[in-house]
C-alpha cells in the first residue's frame, strides 16, 4: 500500500512547505498530496482559503498576488511555494498527487501547469490530479485526456460511486470516516485505484490494508512506513 505524505509530512514540519516534502521523503513516504490556488497565471502551494491559520499574513488566498503571498511566513521561515518549486523538490519517480483548492479559468490553469512541469523537468506520469470539484476535473480530462485525475468525497452518495459513473477518474480518494470494505471492493472491480485520507492510526492503517486499498494520506508518513512495513516483514 502506497503512503502518501499529506501536505508533506505535516506533523513535523510546517504543512505544504518544501521542509515538510523533503521531511515526508526523508520519512519513507512513496509520494506527497499538496493542495493548490491559481493565482493568476500561477500555480501556488496552500490549502486553507483564509491566510491566518498557517502564515503571517491576513485575508483570502485567491484574492493576494504572489508577490504578497511569497512575502509571508508559512512557519520555520518557509515561503509558500511555486508549483514549479515544489515538483523540482521530489524524487524523480515519486507519486504526487496535486490537488487543486482555487481554479479561476481551466485552460489557464493547465498553461500554468504545464509551465511548472516543464521548469522543474516534473513527468505527468506520475500524477494526479485531485479535487472536490468534479466539474473541474471533468473540464480538465476533457482538454488533457492524458492526465490522470483522482475524485475527492466526503460522502458516498445513494448508488454507490454513482458520481464516478461519468467522469471516469484514475482514483477514487474517500474520507477514512465514511470508508467501507464494500466501497473499496466496488471501487476495484470497476477498475478506479483507491486512497484513503486522513490515516494517521496504525489499526486503521493496517484495516485497510486488508482491504486491498491501493493508498493512504498520512500525516505521519513515519509512522504509516514502520507500521506496513512491520507487516511486510512479519509475512
Amino acid at each position: 500500500m502506497i503512503v502518501l505524505a499529506h501536505r508533506g509530512a505535516s506533523k513535523a514540519a510546517p504543512e505544504n512547505t518544501l521542509l515538510a516534502f523533503r521531511l515526508g521523503f526523508a520519512m519513507g513516504a512513496h509520494g506527497v498530496e499538496f493542495d493548490t490556488y491559481q493565482i493568476g497565471d500561477d500555480i501556488m502551494v496552500f490549502h486553507d482559503r483564509w491566510l491566518h491559520r498557517t502564515t503571517n499574513g491576513r485575508g483570502r488566498v485567491a484574492d493576494q498576488t504572489t508577490d504578497y503571498l511569497r512575502s509571508l511566513d508559512a512557519g520555520q521561515g518557509e515561503r509558500i511555494p511555486f508549483l514549479a518549486e515544489t515538483l523540482a523538490t521530489l524524487p524523480e519517480d515519486a507519486l504526487c498527487n496535486v490537488e487543486i483548492k482555487g481554479l479561476t479559468d481551466t485552460a489557464r490553469w493547465l498553461s500554468a501547469f504545464d509551465r511548472a512541469c516543464e521548469e522543474s523537468g516534473a513527468s505527468t506520469d506520475s500524477m494526479v490530479i485531485s479535487s472536490f470539484n468534479h466539474q473541474w476535473l471533468a473540464e480538465i480530462s476533457l482538454a488533457r485526456p492524458d492526465l490522470k485525475t483522482g475524485a475527492l468525497t466526503a460522502s458516498i452518495h445513494t448508488g454507490l460511486l454513482q458520481f464516478a459513473d461519468s467522469l471516469k477518474p484514475w482514483s477514487l480518494h474517500i474520507a477514512l470516516d465514511i470508508v467501507e470494505e464494500r466501497y473499496v471492493s466496488r471501487a476495484k472491480a470497476e477498475g478506479y485505484k483507491v486512497f484513503v485520507y486522513t490515516v494517521d492510526n496504525p489499526e486503521d492503517m493496517l484495516l485497510l490494508q486488508q482491504w486491498g486499498v491501493d493508498g493512504i494520506f498520512s500525516n505521519v508518513p513515519d509512522v504509516a512506513c514502520e507500521t506496513l512495513n512491520a507487516t511486510r516483514r512479519m509475512c
